[in-house]
């Protein structure tokens, strides 16, 4: 049997002892950042996903492991097990396998099939298929009984034995469902009387596709059609005579000499193998889906929090609203907040000049740098309004605040948080929001951690997935993103603190609590004396932990305290101090990594720290940069095929990317315009909050419907390649959500929101 250690490295093409490496450092409590980071010696160099692989894969493979030995200790106890059945169960490389090898054997309520071997009509059975050529109502004549009184009754016993055959034969059982999935075809039809209501779905009112080609998407489109009672599936296997000839030629049936076996070898694909099979694909389709949707959802999260910071610079933020007014506030380059305030330049007050005044003021009184406009409900008009107290600013002689639209998805959900209460209790809910705009233009990292990943609005289908496992994938991504970065210590919250490697929720509080009354820390060292920080988190979080302005230099970079006399060698060596040395290119450049490795700190950390002295906290992530929404065009009416526009991307799925160019609705830019080669991945060539130039297609003003291409010498009105299409057709992803004109306060979160805010779904 093969090592679990071995069937990962065969799966990542690794060498089992990374792997071994990877598991035993696991084992021991550290952490995938943690590993991934500062072991590289043990491991091979293994980064976070190949370490998240090993631990997801370890984790089933050692519940499969355990489920192996119960199954074959259930077996021998009844005295039922060979040893090549022993050797088919250790073999099997998955749990359905395990339980197809133990169907014959597991303890269940007494079937037909068992009350006619009681009977003795397994000898009837035998003699059906041993004398295929005789009448079977004149073999099953000898064989009647009580509760089989006549010759009928046993042949259905019979009938009965063969197809529970059928339906415990493992190999069989396997082979069928497997069949069934590589050649059937999902079809989809309408439910009757359902057409005006089921709309979004009417791409799938006449609609299929094999199994196998399904994306994602496409998937819980489908499943959720049918559970709104729109849509009926049918599984399509395929030409059921080829699973017929898989069972009579399984069980060596001569079906062309009897009509009787024929008959029952039909009856037992139909109300047996059929039915198993198609509860079989759906649960596959499912599991590819959610695989698919968590693939998204990971991706799409990770370009969020990673999206470029504007970095410490003094923010004015507007929450936008009509009615209730447009929400204001100032943070400084901390983030602490400075001052708030609602104005109402719009309708129904339309304030304008006195809002547009109150807003200067406030900017020039606090040095205000940028200007964070929300997304949502009368952005672009604030945005006007942004631009306008700019511009007095500059009249003024005051340096010009740059204005720049930013996603508010999430904002509402943390405003009414317990986080957002307790850092500002006596703050007005609908304030909160406009604060955490201005945080998560400075810093989205820092700001979006405090917002449940579900709510910022990049999932795809989320709320169809398994929420366990969905959970369990955005906070790796979180975690992954936020240590990749790296996080001050001094200026930390403590939801950000938490996602360090290493650290609890409650030790990140008390690290807040340790800094309030000892003030900032001044070395790494320090961290010793948070209460619960102990050894292991200490050795767990430090390299991620950074003081900026501390006592010693090496603590604001990634160097983990544990490779400091690594550092203190090599500056020996140049007879440099570290000051000196740290970012020294000239010096360091120099510098072979082989010649200061030693049996604990290998080539791959001493290159590391090399790297790390060259740009001493060094951010990966990219250059701030904001899209410039054209002037003039405001709403979806004032877009025109051919335009080329610069926009944010707010969203990537499987068939396309969402882009926001300013008029309320975010345009659909399809795979198939993304281009002028074939695009598996939209990913391959967007993620979310990038800046790009794309072409209006088309417009469809009724619907809200704006097409668009990447391919800026597209000429609007000339479709697509085909080939690039793939069939894909946009509005088979409608799905109800709220859009951007729609109830802000109800956070979509989800792949099918930006759908709607796209247009599709009205």
């Amino acid at each position: 049997m093969t090592s679990i250690a071995a069937t990962i490295a065969n799966e990542l093409n690794i060498r089992d002892n990374q792997v071994e490496q990877a598991l035993k450092l696991l084992a021991e409590g550290n952490t995938v950042p943690f590993i991934a980071r500062y072991r590289k010696e043990a491991t091979g160099g293994l980064d976070d996903a190949q370490l998240r692989h090993i631990e997801e894969r370890n984790t089933y493979l050692v519940e499969l492991a355990e489920r192996k030995q119960a199954v074959l200790e259930s077996i021998e106890e009844q005295g039922k097990l060979t040893d090549d059945l022993k050797r088919e169960i250790l073999a099997a490389d998955t749990k359905a396998r395990v339980e197809d090898l133990y169907l014959p054997y597991k303890k269940r309520r007494k079937t037909k099939a068992d009350i006619a071997r009681e009977a003795g009509l397994e000898d009837l059975t035998q003699l059906l298929i041993d004398d295929p050529a005789a009448a079977p109502e004149t073999l099953a004549e000898r064989f009647t009984s009580e509760g089989f009184p006549d010759a009928k009754a046993a042949l259905d016993g019979a009938r009965a034995i063969l197809v529970d055959r059928f339906a415990t034969d493992a190999d069989l059982v396997g082979a069928v469902r497997d069949r069934v999935f590589e050649q059937g075809t999902m079809r989809s039809g309408v439910v009757e009387g359902k057409e005006q209501e089921g709309a979004k779905f009417a791409d799938y009112f006449d609609f299929a596709e094999p199994f196998d080609k399904l994306p994602s998407h496409r998937i819980l489109a489908l499943l959720r059609g049918e559970n709104e009672g729109v849509l009926t599936l049918d599984l399509d296997a395929g030409d059921e005579a080829v699973y017929e000839g898989m069972i009579a030629e399984r069980f060596d049936l001569p079906v062309k000499d009897s009509a009787w076996l024929t008959k029952a070898v039909q009856w037992g694909w139909r109300t047996k193998l059929q039915v198993s099979a198609n509860l079989d694909t759906r649960m596959r389709l499912k599991e590819k889906a959610e695989a698919g949707a968590l693939e998204v959802f990971k991706t799409n999260l990770r370009d969020v929090l990673l999206a470029a910071p504007a970095g410490q610079r003094s923010t004015l933020a507007l929450d936008p609203g009509y009615r209730n007014g447009v929400k204001c506030a100032v943070v400084d380059g901390t983030g602490k907040v400075l001052a708030t305030t609602i104005v109402y330049p719009h309708q129904p007050q339309n304030r304008w000049d006195a809002s547009r005044a109150e807003l200067a003021s406030l900017a020039a009184q606090h040095g205000v740098e940028l200007i964070a406009v929300g997304n949502g409900t009368a952005s672009r008009e604030s945005e006007k309004l942004a631009g306008e107290v700019a511009d007095l600013i500059a009249q003024a002689g005051g340096k010009r605040p740059t204005p720049v639209v930013v996603s508010e998805s999430g904002a509402s959900v943390y405003s009414a948080s317990p986080i957002a209460a307790e850092e500002f209790p006596d703050m007005d809910v609908s304030l909160r929001s406009a604060v955490s705009i201005a945080r998560r233009l400075q810093d989205p990292l820092a700001e979006l951690v405090k917002v449940d990943p579900k709510s910022i609005g990049v999932g795809q289908y989320q709320h169809d997935v398994n929420q366990t496992a969905l959970a369990q994938t955005l906070d790796a991504v979180v975690e992954d993103a936020v240590n990749s970065v790296g996080v001050d210590v001094n200026t930390a919250s403590a939801p950000l603190l938490e996602r360090v490697a290493g650290l609890s929720g409650t030790v990140a509080k008390n690290i807040v609590a340790y800094r309030d009354e000892h003030g900032s820390f001044t070395t790494r060292k320090e961290l010793g004396k948070v209460p619960r920080l102990g050894p292991k988190a200490f050795e767990q979080a430090a390299g991620f932990l950074r003081i900026q302005g501390g006592k010693n230099p090496l603590d604001g970079s990634a160097v983990h305290p544990e490779a400091y006399p690594v550092v203190e060698r090599v500056a020996q060596s140049t007879g440099l101090s570290t000051e000196q040395l740290i970012g020294n290119t000239a010096v360091l450049t120099k510098l072979a990594p082989a010649d200061f490795a030693d049996d604990t700190f290998g080539v791959p950390t001493v290159t590391d720290i090399l790297a790390e002295l060259d740009k001493p906290g060094r951010d990966p992530r990219p250059e701030f940069k904001t899209a410039e929404f054209k002037e003039g065009v405001n709403e979806v009416k004032d877009l025109k095929p051919g335009m080329i526009l610069e926009g944010t991307v707010t969203n990537v799925a499987a068939f396309g990317a969402f882009v926001d160019v300013g008029v309320h609705q975010d345009g659909l830019v399809h795979v198939s315009a993304m281009s002028h080669k074939f695009v598996s991945d939209p990913h391959e060539v967007v993620r979310s909050g990038e800046v790009v130039k794309v072409k209006v297609m088309d417009v469809d003003v009724a619907r809200n419907r704006i097409g668009l291409s990447l391919r800026l010498d597209d000429e609007p009105g000339q479709p697509n390649s085909p080939k690039q299409r793939g069939g894909q057709n946009r509005k088979q992803h409608q799905k109800r959500g709220g859009g951007r004109d729609g109830d802000r306060r109800q956070a979509s979160g989800s792949m099918a929101d930006a759908l709607k805010r796209a247009g599709f779904g009205k």
